[in-house]
């Protein structure tokens, strides 16, 4: 009996496309997003900020793409790691490319971040679907076609009618409801704020969420991430007063010890780890260490739709959900693969700006939400982005 030969011939080989070139166009749009000095987004007067397009070229022309800011993929990073390893490869040998890239980060991963992997990873997808004329959750198998979008407020502000006060809080989550929005997570005040933080104020601004939008709303909260334990546990059995769903990352991650004694005393499930590093590895010990309730992954937390997607189905072995963190295309790809994610997060959100508005560079929203809370999953080929490549080309910077 003859046995098939399994492994592709020189000729075969030869038929698969290879990449050629891996190139990055920063460019400037227009937003209303400001950053504070630690980092949290609020709204302001429209300026010009930078964003950088990772594109993946294959030798048939073929080309995968990945927004990311400038200094995740700077000149050195695309040149001494991502065109070293993807260079002459198959696009979609995705696995082995990203374990490639991965083992470099030993030494190097202050340069070579978990979100440089993310983007290189995403853009592959992107490349494999666009060559295929598919949708990428088609490709890795889909799960649903709409989920249901949490509304994800920013941070606590000081401005007036902003998300100054906890009724600032309560009268916006009512627009969110009326909205369609079925859930509301909260972001509160955190520093720079000048009283900022305050368990007793978080407390407050989660009890006029509830009063405003009733019993049937599903509330979160995702409140100042270096609370110590006592701090932590107030909040948490304030909030089980009032029914949220989850309490996130009240504390320093790093500490999987102190996630692990605050779900062991709660009762409202602890939802972790967001910012944490260690990839899927991590999100293991998390679960094996019993620090969380539900799982947390996001694709740029974690280096890509790959690692979240193992992230994912790693929290249903053990009949756990994981939430995903943050919005975009690549987040929104990975809850369509999966049943165990209840929410998409949609924001985040503040009573001064309109999401809907949409972004410079996209044709159109990757995740416009309709009147009774669902975000539609795309159909497009690759990440589902309609990006406007005019006007990208039309403020390259540098």
């Amino acid at each position: 009996m003859k046995w098939r030969k399994l492994a592709p011939s020189a000729s075969d080989r030869r038929k698969f496309v290879k990449i050629v070139d891996v190139n990055v166009r920063v460019f400037s749009h227009t937003t209303r997003r400001h950053q504070d000095s630690a980092g949290h987004a609020h709204p302001g007067p429209p300026h010009k900020v930078n964003l950088a397009l990772l594109t993946i070229i294959a030798d048939d022309g073929t080309e995968g793409y990945c927004f990311a800011p400038p200094e995740v993929i700077r000149p050195h990073v695309i040149d001494k790691f991502v065109k070293k390893v993807l260079i002459g490869e198959d696009p979609f040998a995705r696995e082995r490319l990203w374990q490639d890239l991965a083992h470099w980060q030993r030494g190097s991963a202050m340069q070579l971040t978990d979100r440089a992997l993310a983007i290189v990873d995403c853009a592959l997808w992107d490349l494999a679907g666009r060559k295929l004329n598919m949708p990428v959750h088609k490709l890795i198998g889909s799960y649903r076609e709409k989920i249901p979008a949490y509304g994800s407020i920013m941070c606590g502000d000081e401005l007036e009618n902003g998300l100054a006060t906890p009724e600032d809080y309560g009268r916006f989550a009512e627009k969110l409801v009326a909205r369609g929005y079925k859930g509301i997570k909260l972001h509160t005040w955190m520093p720079p704020v000048s009283w900022a933080p305050d368990v007793k104020m978080d407390i407050k601004a989660c009890a006029a969420v509830r009063e405003a939008v009733g019993p049937d709303i599903h509330l979160m909260i995702d409140a100042f991430h270096w609370y110590s334990r006592t701090e932590a546990l107030e909040l948490g059995k304030g909030l089980e007063k009032l029914g949220f769903d989850w309490i996130e990352e009240p504390m320093d991650e790093d500490s999987s010890a102190s996630y692990a004694w605050l779900a062991e005393n709660l009762d409202i499930p602890v939802l972790g780890p967001e910012s944490a590093g260690g990839k899927h590895f991590s999100r293991a010990e998390w679960i094996t260490s019993k620090a969380c309730d539900i799982l947390r992954t996001g694709v740029h937390d974690v280096g890509g739709i790959s690692p979240a997607m193992k992230c994912m189905h790693l929290a249903e072995s053990f009949g756990m959900n994981c939430e995903i963190h943050g919005n975009g295309a690549p987040n929104l790809i990975v809850a369509a693969c999966t049943k165990n994610a209840k929410w998409y997060e949609r924001g985040l959100l503040h009573p001064f700006l309109e999401y809907d508005d949409g972004f410079e560079y996209l044709n159109a929203l990757v995740d416009p939400m309709d009147s009774d809370g669902f975000v539609h999953i795309s159909d497009k080929p690759g990440l589902g982005e309609d990006i406007n490549f005019d006007f990208i080309n039309a403020n390259l910077v540098g």
